[in-house]
Parts: structure tokens; sequence; C-alpha cells
């Protein structure tokens, strides 16, 4: 099943194209029809990737961006003619996974759109569904489901749980969940990893699914 690219760009013409492009390489693509909420059209498009224009006339692309990381954990790609180095470090910060200068070279864009899709959505998960037991992770939206109930989780815990699911049943250590951020250009370090993983847990208490995450001592975590 292709992936769905949802374009957040309020020029119709560069809009257009970056569709017949996107669309010649096999994406489907979704793009805004107005800009009053665009986090909501996003969110219910069922997309895998956005790629977000900072230039908009409602609201900017990084209300946007921080709107989106409130609920979501959507791989975010900004796209715009600006290009400082300000203007990327905000990007990053609000939650952005790239940055992407206008103009672009077309091939560049397709590679870390790939890259990003592969790391979002492992082992052709386009879906960006992972399952063990009847605990649920939708990578799309950031959000973990048990028993009829529902939380968000931030990028960071997202990504976690994400590499726990990978490996149901083994223990995934503490060095090798810290690759797994690092990989994200999330800054973690020991310390940081214990806070994620106990918000993680307090998270899955709360649905009733606590037990799910072992912690095995001098070792690493476990889904069970």
């Amino acid at each position: 099943m292709p992936h769905t690219i949802f374009l957040v760009e309020d020029d119709p013409r560069l809009c257009a194209e970056l569709t017949a492009l996107l669309e010649r390489y096999g994406y489907l693509c979704r793009a805004a029809e107005e800009f009053e909420d665009v986090p909501g059209q996003v969110l219910g498009s069922g997309a895998h990737l956005v790629l977000l224009d900072l230039n908009l006339p409602r609201y900017d692309g990084y209300h946007i961006c921080r709107e989106l990381r409130r609920s979501s954990g959507i791989p975010i790609i900004v796209v715009t003619s600006r290009a400082t180095e300000l203007d990327e470090l905000m990007s990053m910060n609000l939650g952005a996974d790239d940055f992407l200068t206008k103009p672009y070279n077309t091939q560049i864009l397709l590679a870390r759109m790939a890259r990003l899709l592969e790391r979002s959505y492992p082992a052709g998960g386009s879906a960006g569904i992972l399952s063990h037991r009847g605990l649920t992770l939708d990578l799309g939206r950031g959000a973990v489901l048990f028993a009829g109930g529902e939380a968000d989780l931030t990028r960071n815990e997202t990504r976690i749980l994400q590499l726990l699911l990978k490996k149901p049943g083994y223990i995934v250590t503490r060095d090798e969940l810290m690759t797994g951020l690092w990989q994200t250009d999330a800054f973690v370090d020991d310390n940081t990893l214990t806070v994620n993983v106990n918000r993680l847990r307090k998270k899955l208490d709360g649905l009733g699914a606590g037990d799910y995450l072992a912690t095995r001592r001098g070792q690493g975590y476990q889904i069970v």
C-alpha cells in the first residue's frame, strides 16, 4: 500500500508540481484545502508524512508543527524559502524531523522522505501500526491503545515503545534504546531515557497495561 503525503503549501502551482512529482514516484497525495485548521485536516487524512511550508496565510508553519506535535508523531519535513539557521533551529525544536530550503533538489527531497518513512514505519508497515497482545501503537498519530482506551505519546515515548514492540518478549538494552532515539535527532542521555521510560510506563498504567513493560535490571526493558 503506498504512503500518503500531506502537502501544506499555499502556492497552487508549487502544490500541483509537487503532487505530480510524488505521484510519479508512487505516493498518494493530499493537500490542505483551506488554512484555518490544517492540523485537523492532516490528522483526518490518514497521511504518513507531512511536507510543511512555513509561510502560510492564516497560521504559520511553526504553529501548525507545534499543534501537530501535541497529538501526533507523524513525520514532518519543513520545505520553505526561509533559509536562515534560526528558521531551521526553530522548526526542529518544535518537532520537525527534517528541513529543506527552496529551491531544493527533488532527488534529495525524495531520498529524505524515503529514509524518514522507512524509519517511522518499519518492516513495510505502511499503516504504521504495531500490536502485541491487545496493546496497539499507532505511529502516525503517536498514540497507544489498549482495552478501548487511548493515550497520546510524545515523540520519544513513541520511539521507545516502537523499538520495544519490534522485539516483543526480548530484552532491549538501554544502549539500543538510546541509539534508536539518537537516530531521530533527539538528545538523549541516560537520565533522559529513564525519565521517558517512566512517563511511558505511567501512561500504560493509566490504560491498565502497566505490566506489559518490564524492567530487567542491569539489562534493559522488555515487552511481555
